[in-house]
């Protein structure tokens, strides 16, 4: 006998008290998960979230590098990932031996992560960053010479705004957001003149420079929120629109491509989460020591800094 919607969500909820668990759900799951977390937002929202549970035990939903974050700064709690395939391809692109090569090859350059990447790889750089704090960060660094890895759009929105830095970029990026075309956003302010378009900087510069406001996807949300305008094209995951369109059913949301999914974030349901709190799915997520204490240094040099 299967379940509806309904009866799972509240099974959920009666393992989570039961197994004193919690559920961190990142902003791109499905409404149905973010209906049972207990914190939802970004990958590093959620991870501080996670240090002031007194619960020991965490569900991520959202992608494996987000569930290392939250293992990286609550190492004492057990932190399972409800679907073990939910990676993340823009942090596939890149290993730790890039970097340790680049840095032999460039001696004095910084390497600046974006938080969307491994723990291995943050073992190896000086800061990691969010979208919304990558410019302010760069820009207090001590360093002039900078390797920015992976997305080089956001990293082209950091150098744009920090020209005295010299930014060296990797040819990476996030192949959801980079997927919509100029032609794209054209059309869709043609088809909404009296729209705001709210763009996350991992879309191409082209794109990004079309936007009325430009940021992260807690930014994005903001300015909605904000803004006295009646109607917007959200140029994020089409989570976002949906969810927009949920809270403020006063206003109109429009998607700018219908190519902004991503198909990780969607691989999580209700069934996972589940089967997580009954200890018969998901990925307990295990770091050594030392990838740790490695990793947390560049994430607490990124808190230092302003984060």
């Amino acid at each position: 006998m299967g379940f509806t919607t309904r009866e799972l969500q509240d099974k959920i909820l009666k393992l989570k008290k039961e197994k004193d668990a919690v559920i961190l759900a990142h902003s791109y799951q499905s409404p149905e998960i973010l209906e049972i977390a207990d914190k939802t937002g970004d990958s590093f929202q959620l991870s501080l979230a996670a240090k002031d549970i007194p619960q020991q035990t965490v569900i991520l939903c959202g992608v494996h590098f987000m569930a290392e974050t939250v293992k990286i700064l609550s190492p004492e709690k057990q932190v399972l990932l409800a679907h073990p395939g939910a990676g993340c391809a823009m942090a596939r692109q890149v290993g730790p031996e890039y970097v340790t090569d680049f840095k032999k090859s460039h001696p004095g350059y910084a390497a600046v992560c974006y938080i969307n990447t491994t723990a291995a790889l943050k073992t190896v750089c000086d800061v990691c960053v969010t979208s919304s704090s990558a410019a302010q960060i760069v820009q207090k660094m001590e360093q002039k010479d900078i390797l920015f890895l992976p997305d080089c759009n956001l990293g082209a929105f950091v150098a744009a705004a920090v020209p005295d830095k010299n930014i060296t970029l990797f040819d990476g990026g996030c192949p959801i957001h980079a997927s919509v075309t100029k032609e794209e956003a054209e059309a869709a302010k043609a088809a909404h003149p009296e729209a705001k378009l709210l763009v996350h900087p991992e879309c191409l510069p082209e794109v990004s420079a079309m936007a009325d406001y430009l940021g992260s996807t807690a930014g994005i949300m903001q300015y909605a929120r904000q803004s006295e305008a009646s109607s917007f094209i959200i140029g994020t995951e089409m989570s976002i629109a949906a969810a927009l369109s949920y809270e403020m059913p006063e206003k109109h949301f429009y998607l700018l491509s219908p190519k902004l999914i991503c198909p990780d974030m969607r691989l999580t349901n209700l069934l996972d989460v589940c089967r997580a709190l009954e200890g018969t799915g998901g990925e307990r997520i295990e770091l050594d020591a030392d990838t740790i204490r490695q990793a947390r240094r560049c994430i607490d040099e990124m808190i230092r800094l302003g984060a």
